[in-house]
């Protein structure tokens, strides 16, 4: 009997050792790319070119869906919840990929026990923009007509505890400007409220703006870098009048907790790949952003310093999203 065992066991194992890996036979169908925020943002724009790419490279669909709300994190509960097998992505930013559930602890999940980071997308500095209703052209004025003129100012951000949201609260904080915010479901629809005048500023990323910015419909006060951005050179920095007021947002792809590591380290390296393609960089350049992918582990160690970073701040503000 133990003989015929370990003759069936000796028998099997080629046929279990020429099984695929997950890695190996990924994708078997097509592969949704979850956006946590509507079409016509920086967000949608880089998950369009990747999910363009990697199409082409997979030889199959990878579809993009768009599922804004509460600044990504229905996207991000979507894909949480999605099985672990790598054909389910989320796209997002900061509040639903690190600091969603310090804002709001009934968040249906949390970013480093629920998902899997894949890869960074990408870096960038928040630009704050004025339309026509403000004579200011730098912070500092601004402030000065803010005060002169008793203006209670609305600024627009792609939602509730997002990190334009809490610039806006510090920069409340700092310079004593009344200021109301009005969130959104994404940067789209705040930049389209902006150019109708029914907001007078918007705080947000870079490449949501930029268009605005050079046609001269809106107005830049500041970027929010530790150094003027090479695509606003002439633009100073929140520091500049500020010190110490410095912040960046990011942008980065997760999937399900529990997918094999082996098959994210696929995923994160296809991102990559797509992101430094010459064509992927010719489209997204324009946008404004720093497109870099990174390992899944060098994104884990993002989302902690996030948390770190904005806890207090969160804490002092009383900001909550319940």
């Amino acid at each position: 009997m133990l003989n015929f065992k370990r003759r069936a066991a000796l028998a099997l194992a080629p046929a279990l050792l020429a099984r695929p890996a997950p890695a190996q036979s990924f994708p078997s169908r097509p592969v949704r790319l979850v956006v946590g925020f509507p079409p016509g943002g920086a967000t949608d724009g880089s998950a369009r070119v990747i999910a363009e790419y990697l199409g082409q490279r997979y030889g199959t669909a990878m579809v993009v869906e768009n599922r804004p709300g509460a600044s990504g994190s229905i996207a991000g509960e979507f894909v949480a919840r999605s099985a672990p097998d790598g054909h389910t992505w989320l796209i997002a930013a900061n509040f639903a990929l690190a600091n969603g559930h310090l804002l709001n602890p009934r968040m249906s999940y949390q970013p480093l026990r629920d998902l899997a980071p894949a890869s960074m997308v990408f870096t960038t500095d928040h630009v704050v923009t004025v339309n026509d209703a403000m004579r200011a052209r730098t912070i500092a004025e601004f402030v000065a007509e803010a005060k002169a003129r008793n203006l209670a100012v609305r600024y627009g951000t792609s939602g509730m505890g997002s990190t334009s949201h809490m610039l806006g609260e510090m920069l409340k904080q700092q310079t004593g400007v009344d200021l109301i915010h009005v969130p959104y479901r994404g940067q789209a629809g705040a930049v389209t409220d902006q150019l109708a005048g029914t907001i007078e500023m918007v705080i947000d990323q870079i490449p949501t703006s930029i268009a605005h910015i050079r046609a001269g419909r809106v107005k830049a006060l500041a970027t929010t870098g530790a150094t003027r951005h090479p695509s606003l050179p002439d633009v100073q920095t929140t520091g500049e009048t500020l010190p110490g007021f410095e912040a960046r947002s990011w942008n980065g792809i997760a999937v399900a907790a529990g997918t094999p590591p082996a098959l994210v380290a696929r995923i994160s390296a296809d991102i990559r790949e797509a992101l430094s393609a010459p064509a992927s960089q010719a489209r997204l350049a324009p946008m404004g952003a720093d497109y870099a992918g990174s390992t899944p582990e060098e994104m884990a160690a993002v989302i902690g310093a996030e948390e770190a970073r904005w806890a207090p701040v969160i804490r002092a503000a009383g900001i909550t999203v319940i």
